[in-house]
């Protein structure tokens, strides 16, 4: 049996080049996981899927990284990607859940959701960064992969503005911290703040800097120490609604439409 031929993605292709190829290859379905709220020490993990229409109805205007976008480009592409996604899901995590299981296993366990949830099937998978495994199609991770493919950079928008939101409801809650300017994430102002006032059920317990100045060793308070849970359970295809993991979903039906970084990848027409 003769191998499929490689295909060459050219760097100065585009945002879009690396679905492009895939499409071109038979992967009609391109999906992009990414996530939001890795490196913040309070709120929620937040991660997202996205497939973008093949073709020009799947461009989106000012589609980046959604950290190179100003709070107003992520809210205003954030509608964009709701509108003409094929399909989108975001899955969020909270600070419990994350201290509980580990950060990483809830990362890969939030994208796997995110992906699994979508309602038009991926037959290809592009992850930022690291591979998301359990996956029964075919994927590529990819280095910097917000700022390469677009269903990637979607997803990041979409998982970006969700947490953002979260953290502005999560400042009236919680006054003091700051959350609704630096979202959890760890500079001056947020360490005064910890250090003020001490942590609040919304910080990650697990976390270093938590964890010493709570005293406690990376273990959260017994009032908000969380169950153990299976993420790989069903869940409802509504909102989060009292269940550990919530889930957003989307659907855009379009028509199939025709398409016309050295990266490399193998395959062949599905």
């Amino acid at each position: 049996m003769l191998t499929p031929p490689r295909t060459v993605v050219r760097r100065d292709g585009g945002l879009y080049a690396l679905e492009r190829a895939l499409q071109r290859r038979g992967f009609r379905h391109v999906a992009g996981a990414d996530e939001a709220g890795r490196g913040a020490c309070a709120g929620p993990l937040v991660a997202a899927a996205a497939v973008l229409p093949e073709g020009r109805r799947g461009e989106i205007d000012g589609l980046a990284d959604s950290k190179l976008l100003t709070p107003a480009s992520r809210e205003r592409i954030y509608a964009q990607v709701v509108d003409r996604a094929l399909a989108y899901a975001v899955v969020v995590i909270p600070a419990e859940e994350v201290d509980a299981r580990g950060l990483h296993v809830c990362n890969l366990a939030a994208m796997r959701r995110a992906l699994a949830s979508l309602t038009t099937r991926p037959e290809y998978v592009l992850t930022d960064g690291f591979g998301v495994d359990g996956l029964d199609v075919p994927g590529l991770a990819v280095w910097k992969g917000d700022q390469v493919a677009a269903c990637v950079a979607a997803a990041s928008v979409l998982a970006k503005v969700t947490r953002d939101r979260i953290m502005v409801e999560l400042e009236d809650r919680y006054p003091g911290y700051g959350f609704a300017e630096h979202k959890g994430y760890i500079t001056p102002e947020h360490t005064a703040a910890l250090r003020d006032r001490g942590p609040c059920r919304e910080h990650r317990f697990s976390y270093v800097n938590v964890a010493a100045i709570s005293g406690r060793d990376g273990v959260p308070p017994r009032s908000r120490r969380p169950v153990a849970v299976c993420l790989d359970e069903p869940m409802e295809r509504s909102g989060a609604s009292g269940g550990t993991v919530g889930v957003a979903l989307g659907e855009q039906p379009r028509p199939p439409a025709p398409v016309g970084e050295d990266v490399v990848m193998e395959g062949g027409v599905r």
